[in-house]
């Protein structure tokens, strides 16, 4: 798909970190951008800020896990601009679950579905109905996670299951675009190849309280910043990718029509063998022995 000025972008989680990196690099290149995220003080910011580079610019306060609020984020997009040619279903949240699976709280696992994978499934349905029916050149991105689009995460049990649900459910979009021959691409993002700075670890900030939590965390929860200062003092370096490199890599991969946006990494490459070789010789996931020695 070939990217122009004037087209529309709409990225959810579009406040902070990966969002609004994707945001601003749509913004850049002469797309309108449409801002949608539930943390409104954050969402004036960044709505500010990119309306004071001279971008053209529409915020919405939306939770992506409520339905009615994306199909009215998608009736207020095509109110405003009249199409919508780029949809980024990047809102995420951890769970915040602590032990083992069994002992995690049924509300860590619906407030995660309810944004990681529901919200993607909402933005699907609200948008490109619409973007098909237009007849114009289209793309959707599914932000996905290296950490369970990829291979388990047992110590984000919750978080990885939601993750490896995007994949199957982009690939699966994928299929369906390519069988109604739609102008309509699709990719799967996984942000990396290193850790990222983003809002994530504090997910917790913006959790409804239909899914409070039902009893007391045994340990706090810990900033981006304390954990890297853990490592630190563990004597391991932790490694940084910039918000604004995986933006590139979405707009690179748009422009390509590229569906798996995965940046080289030996890490992710070694865990995609390892897992496909125990599946395909039947045997145990020996490549989870670092968590079960844990």
């Amino acid at each position: 798909m070939e990217l122009r000025e004037g087209q529309v972008a709409v990225v959810t989680g579009a406040a902070s970190g990966i969002g609004l990196a994707m945001a601003r690099r749509f913004a850049a290149d002469g797309l309108k951008v449409v801002l949608a995220d539930v943390e409104q003080g954050a969402l004036d910011k960044a709505a500010a800020d990119l309306r004071a580079d001279g971008a053209d610019v529409h915020a919405r306060v939306v939770d992506v896990g409520v339905r009615q609020q994306v199909l009215d984020l998608a009736e207020s997009a095509y109110d405003t601009y009249g199409a919508v040619h780029v949809l980024c279903n990047n809102a995420g949240v951890g769970s915040g679950a602590e032990g083992r699976m069994w002992e995690h709280e049924p509300n860590d696992w619906q407030w995660a579905f309810a944004v990681n994978v529901w919200g993607v499934f909402h933005g699907i349905q609200a948008f490109v109905p619409r973007m098909i029916k237009s007849g114009q050149p289209g793309h959707v991105v599914n932000t996905s996670s290296g950490d369970g689009g990829i291979a388990p995460l047992p110590t984000a049990s919750v978080y990885a299951v939601t993750k490896a649900a995007v994949v199957t459910m982009t690939e699966s979009l994928y299929a369906h675009l390519k069988a109604e021959h739609a102008r309509v691409g699709a990719s799967v993002l996984f942000p990396g190849p290193h850790m990222l700075r983003t809002g994530l670890w504090e997910s917790h900030r913006n959790r409804p309280a239909r899914y409070a939590k039902e009893r007391p965390r045994r340990t706090p929860y810990r900033s981006l910043d304390q954990w890297e200062s853990a490592m630190k003092e563990a004597g391991k370096e932790v490694a940084f990718t910039p918000v604004e490199e995986v933006a590139g890599l979405v707009v690179d991969g748009i422009r390509a029509d590229r569906f798996w946006l995965l940046p080289e990494s030996e890490h992710s490459d070694a865990q995609i063998r390892a897992r496909a070789a125990s599946m395909l010789d039947r045997a145990n996931p020996s490549y989870l022995e670092s968590f079960i020695l844990d």
